[in-house]
């Protein structure tokens, strides 16, 4: 059934995904400060307008991919924002990955005015999007998500409900940190192996065959420490042994070492912790029982 779609925000992933939902039938309302980008989905069907309020009006569906919680909230709850024009039957998504925080206090205010939200923030590149394949990571009350799965099913083809509202900014968030931290660490290793006179791209067809190149995720952790086995198959010992031998060779070579630096200091104090014969993914529930603690210490449940 063909819906009225307001979308705003028009930048590299949110033009691709509002042609999206042009492409599936709906009729689709579109703001960005960019007219260019609202005159290249006009040429293709979409009606442009003059504010996030003129693009929300009547809709079903509002929404926003923007660069950050404020943009988000001064689309919303600026002059001319879209809010004054939603009423209680339309449902919003946010797909902007934006600070948890400003997610909870966008959804606590919408909810004031009795607009339901959900937030969905996307994984994966610009041509995933353009083939609607993206991964999409949902936060929100499950009768919520149901009304917005129809429409994130034309947008991605992995949709994951993560938890009540603000939970899709949090697994954005923390999978971002994770990749992001890894493509530096990614970048110092092969400078490494270069200066050493490697060649990379044997180097990196190397690390593909180990955990290096696999990941964590699907290798150690659900083997050993996501069940409670720390009996070591590489020993924290063994990797803080081995990680200073990699550090003195960038010390050597005169390459970059800043995350291997900060994770030899993680081993250490697992070490100190009376961690170092356990298996090297330890680490984890080193840091895990850090957090908890520090969390009861201020008072959490």
């Amino acid at each position: 059934m063909s819906k009225t779609i307001g979308f705003i925000g028009l930048g590299t992933m949110g033009s691709p995904m509002a042609e999206n939902i042009l492409t599936a039938g709906h009729d689709l309302r579109v703001f960005d400060l960019d007219r260019d980008a609202m005159n290249r989905l006009k040429e293709k069907g979409a009606i442009a307008t003059e504010s996030p309020a003129e693009a929300s009006r009547n809709a079903d569906v509002v929404i926003t991919m923007l660069p950050s919680g404020s943009n988000v909230e001064a689309a919303l709850f600026g002059q001319n924002g879209a809010a004054e024009a939603m009423d209680e039957h339309v449902l919003y998504i946010d797909m902007s990955t934006i600070l948890p925080a400003d997610s909870d206090r966008i959804q606590q205010q919408l909810h004031a005015r009795g607009i339901a939200m959900v937030d969905a923030p996307v994984g994966r590149s610009s041509r995933h999007a353009e083939q609607g394949k993206l991964l999409i990571m949902v936060g929100g009350e499950e009768a919520h998500v149901e009304r917005a799965r129809p429409l994130l099913d034309k947008l991605g083809d992995t949709i994951v409900h993560c938890g009540p509202s603000g939970a899709g900014e949090r697994m954005k968030i923390v999978n971002n940190y994770m990749s992001i931290a890894l493509n530096v660490l990614t970048a110092e290793s092969l400078t490494m192996a270069e200066q050493c006179g490697l060649d990379p791209e044997q180097a990196r067809q190397v690390m593909l065959g180990t955990v290096a190149g696999q990941g964590h995720m699907g290798t150690t952790y659900p083997a050993k420490v996501l069940e409670d086995d720390l009996t070591p198959g590489f020993m924290v010992n063994l990797a803080h042994k081995d990680l200073g031998l990699a550090l003195e060779m960038a010390t050597q070579l005169n390459t970059p070492s800043l995350m291997g630096s900060v994770a030899r200091a993680a081993y250490e104090n697992a070490r100190a912790q009376g961690h170092g014969r356990q298996d090297w993914t330890a680490v984890y529930a080193c840091m895990r029982d850090a957090a908890n603690s520090t969390h009861t210490a201020q008072g959490g449940g």
